[in-house]
Formats: C-alpha cells, structure tokens, sequence
C-alpha cells in the first residue's frame, strides 16, 4: 500500500541548487492572485510587447496553415524562405552580408538560443563573462550548465559599458563566452560602432567568443547596429535576434542567430538533439514579417513614444530619475537617494497602487538602485497608474 510521503526520499538533480525560480514566474502568480481577488493590478513588468504583428504576417499564418501538406515535421535549419528574409533583413538594416545557408540558424525564440550556445561551447567548470546589470537568464542558465559565471560591471557614470581597463585586468584563461547585450536591456543604453569595433578586439585578442544578444534594435531607435558590422566580427561572434520585440511576436517564439558557419554548424549539433523545427505556416508568415518598410516601424514607435513620456511621468511621480537617450522597450531610472530599498519601494507601490513595476536588484547587484517600467501596456492603462501612484504619494 502506498504512503502519502513515498516520495520523500526522491530528490531534484544538484544543478537546481544554484538557481531559484525566475523572478517574473514567482512574481506574476502574486499579481494573478491579487487580480483573482479583483484588486485589478497594472503590470509594468515584463516586456511582451501588446501590439500585434503586421496584418499581412496575420493572413499568411491563416493561409498557410489551411495548407494541408504544411503540418509535418520542418528542417532543423529552418526553411528556406525564412533563412532567406533573415539574410535580407540584415543586409537592409544592419548592412551585414549573411550566407543564408550556413550563417543563419532560426530558433525557437533567441532564449532558447542561450541554452544552445553555452552547451555548444562551454564545458562545466569553465567561465562565461556575464553583465551586471543584466538579463537574468545568462546568469541562470549559465549555472545549471555547470559553467562559472564571473561579473563585469556596467554601470551609469560609464554609460552602462563595460569598463575594458577593468576587463583586461582580469583573468580569461578560462572564460570561453562574454554574454553583451546592446540595445542594453534593462538600462537602455544604445550600442555604438565604438562599442562593437572595442569588443571584437577584444573577443580576438583573449581568444573567447561574444554573444551579443540584439532584440531590441528597432523600439526608439532611430540607427539600428549589428555587432556582425565589424570587420572580422563573424571570426568571434554571434549575435542572436528576436522577432518577439521587433516585430510584437512574442507568442510566436521566433528568434535566429547568425555567425561564421563553423559556429553555426556546432550549434545545430545540440538544436537538433532537442527540438524539432517550427510549423511551416509560422516560419513562412515570419519571412513575410520580415519584409516591413521603414512605415510599419514607424508606426510601432509612435505607439512606443506616447507610451514613453507617460513611463516618464511616473518616474517623476515617484521622485526617480532617468536618461532620456534611452532606447528600447523599457524606461529605467534611478530611486531617490531617501528611499532606504529598491523592492520597498516596489512592493509599496504594488500593494498601495496595485501597480506591478520591476526592482532593478533581479537583473544585478548594479541596479539595486534603480527600477524598470515596460512600455508593453496600452496608454490608458499607463494614465491610470499614473493616477494611482499620485494619489499614494
């Protein structure tokens, strides 16, 4: 006969030790709660974009997934067509030459492109350079692979750069990856040709490999950049891109990276012992998505830019300051130097104005004096909390 505690004995795997669950998984099951409770709570949390995809990306999905030969199995390497629109997007945008069968690897969202690489490329034991502040998952992912995750600071008197006088002092013998994240998410800070000519130097000259991770070029942002760009950048690089943000596809899990096509190759050599390729339909509206003029962007950031200046006016509200040079889908600010604790604030206003706003401490050591407010909600959702936070002070 079974005993309710048969179980006890068995335990989770060592690895899950050095993590804890994500931050916005926790979070958003407290938000859930209150609004069960019908306290109606404003999330300004993550950064899922609300606006949906182009309405010809729409009518290709429907039209293609009435195919009935388009529901099977899809390549690995993804199909054609949509290798194809990645290459010619980049040359458009980024004017970055990509051999559209052996420099590009679709994925299932540029997340999942973390857990590839660093499998590709690093061994447990070795060291991954990781940004703080920065996005949570190089870290977490990182640990559970067995890799060392070793911090290089960004920080606002330098412009939220890495600091490479303070870089080449360390010690790289065993770093095998440096995660950069530019556009940079959560600080906005935008990428220069500077910045990206500095890394590939450096990537060359210490013998490691960037992963510049790219989603947000194209949210306010008048100049987008690929790291790819440099000279001799492929040699040393991969870039990753998303189709979530700049393109409101979130949903849709569609993402690629690019790089020289031995790296591409060992990629695909763990994609393939994981997943399978995506439905066809979606891939095919995908490459139509890709096919946007400079008005469909256009249109997207005028939605973005209205959704900025009331971001703005919360952060005055609650006594914070912030860069206006910011770019992205985010708006990150500086707490007032009298308030004792990022998260106090926090919670405060989500208890007393139910409105979900992120603590800067989850993305690093770095932003535990600041917060992020998401530009994913509609403007009159932004206007009521504003309202609300107002009538808390």
């Amino acid at each position: 006969m079974q005993t309710e505690n048969q179980t006890s004995k068995i335990k989770p795997a060592d690895r899950l030790a050095s993590v804890s669950e994500y931050y916005f998984s926790k979070k958003l099951k407290e938000v859930a709660q209150m609004n069960a409770e019908e306290k109606d709570v404003i999330s300004l949390g993550i950064g899922s974009p609300d606006m949906p995809p182009s309405e010809a990306t729409i009518q290709t999905l429907c039209r293609e997934a009435q195919n009935p030969d388009g529901h099977g199995y899809m390549p690995y390497v993804g199909i054609p067509e949509l290798r194809r629109s990645f290459a010619a997007w980049y040359k458009k945008w980024y004017g970055v030459e990509l051999n559209p069968n052996t420099e590009i690897q679709p994925l299932i969202g540029s997340k999942e492109g973390i857990l590839h690489v660093t499998l590709a490329f690093v061994n447990p034991g070795e060291q991954v350079l990781v940004p703080n502040p920065g996005y949570p998952t190089y870290t977490s992912l990182s640990k559970i692979l067995g890799a060392e995750v070793i911090n290089y600071n960004l920080k606002e008197e330098n412009g939220w750069m890495p600091d490479f006088d303070e870089l080449e002092k360390m010690d790289m013998s065993r770093v095998k990856l440096m995660w950069t994240n530019y556009p940079n998410m959560p600080t906005g800070a935008n990428a220069t040709p500077e910045l990206y000519a500095k890394l590939v130097d450096f990537a060359r000259r210490k013998d490691i490999v960037i992963v510049n991770d790219n989603p947000y070029s194209f949210i306010l942002n008048d100049h987008p950049l690929s790291i790819l760009s440099v000279p001799g950048a492929k040699e040393c690089c991969i870039e990753f891109n998303s189709m979530s943000k700049s393109h409101n596809m979130p949903g849709w899990r569609i993402g690629m990276l690019a790089s020289n096509a031995d790296f591409v190759q060992w990629i695909l050599k763990v994609k393939s012992n994981i997943d399978s390729g995506m439905f066809r339909a979606m891939q095919l509206a995908a490459a139509n998505a890709l096919e946007a003029e400079q008005e469909w962007y256009d249109g997207n950031n005028k939605n973005y830019r209205n959704r900025r200046h009331l971001a703005g006016e919360i952060m005055h509200a609650l006594g914070c300051t912030y860069d206006e040079k910011q770019v992205g889908m985010f708006l990150w600010g500086k707490i007032p130097d009298n308030c004792a604790d990022v998260e106090e604030l926090t919670e405060k206003v989500l208890h007393n104005a139910r409105v979900f706003i992120t603590p800067g401490f989850i993305f690093g050591s770095n932003g535990k004096r600041y917060i992020r407010i998401s530009l994913c909600c509609k403007d009159h959702k932004l206007e009521e909390a504003l309202k609300r936070i107002r009538e808390m002070k």
